[in-house]
């Protein structure tokens, strides 16, 4: 079980105790690599997560120790080589459904504190300062909002803000039913930026959507928006999202994910100089958060 923390082994232990099966598990706090696929040595199965390597050469180093089975601890799988894994007839599992509605409200609960910037606002009445100045935010409703992906996840959010009073829009390859019945509208992807006031992402990373949001389709927003990504970071151009929010184009900006997460995210870094210049800069505006 790699890149593991005290909550994994508390609900993967106690799901192993319930098992009718029952497993030996071992637990490895460090990310599987090319150096670590040896500290999986006498198992007969992995679990990885989000930020784990499973690139050919740790697929083949796995193979080689007799390891044929591969458990995801994750919806995403654009970190495996689905064609070394099939080519060596090992198997893949991911998480096939998760609460999709936490996702969906945390995508309104980024959306909200950005808009009405909250972050900031707590952060001064710890210090002392009840300035408003500054706070102002803009009503949700009427707002035309975007949405990238309307499956599961993406058609919650789009319902979400339908409860708003918003206009919805959205653009994916399947169009939802349902979700037109209720009012919302869907829309080629030219048409769809120039109209988001919010623009919400919920698709998967493929290599047609890698950096969706890019230096070219920035500038298509209305000026003033706000872009909400929960799904994948490297949706985002993260330099060329800098650029918009310097230019003051885009209004606001609020992540759950960043395109090089993997070296930050899930660990404690508040006692390092961290190196990533890039996320440094983003996180030192007032609209990002």
């Amino acid at each position: 079980m790699f890149s593991t923390k005290p909550y994994d082994c508390n609900f993967l232990s106690a799901g192993n105790a319930a098992s009718l099966t029952g497993h030996e598990l071992v637990f490895v706090d460090n990310r599987l690599r090319i150096e670590t696929v040896r500290l999986a040595a006498g198992c007969q199965a992995v679990c990885a997560f989000v930020n784990d390597h499973l690139d050919g050469p740790v697929l083949r180093a796995l193979h080689a120790s007799g390891i044929r089975y591969i458990a995801m601890r994750c919806a995403g799988y654009n970190n495996v080589d689905m064609a070394v894994v099939r080519e060596l007839g090992m198997r893949v599992a991911r998480v096939t459904a998760y609460s999709p509605y936490a996702v969906a409200e945390h995508t309104v609960a980024l959306l909200l504190s950005v808009n009405r910037h909250v972050p900031r606002a707590v952060a001064r009445v710890r210090d002392g300062n009840f300035s408003i100045n500054g706070l102002m935010g803009t009503d949700l409703h009427s707002k035309t909002v975007g949405v990238v992906g309307t499956g599961i996840i993406g058609s919650i959010f789009a319902r979400i803000m339908l409860g708003f009073g918003c206009q919805v829009l959205a653009y994916d390859i399947k169009h939802d039913a349902g979700l037109e019945a209720a009012g919302v509208k869907y829309v080629t992807m030219s048409e769809f930026l120039p109209q988001a006031h919010i623009l919400s992402l919920h698709c998967p990373l493929l290599p047609s959507t890698r950096h969706l949001l890019n230096a070219d389709t920035f500038p298509m927003l209305p000026a003033g928006a706000i872009v909400v990504n929960t799904s994948r970071g490297a949706l985002i151009d993260a330099k060329a999202a800098i650029q918009s929010i310097k230019c003051g184009h885009l209004g606001g900006l609020a992540l759950d994910v960043y395109e090089e997460e993997a070296e930050l995210f899930f660990d404690d870094h508040s006692s390092d100089n961290i190196q990533d210049d890039t996320f440094m800069r983003l996180i030192s505006f007032p609209n990002f958060w």
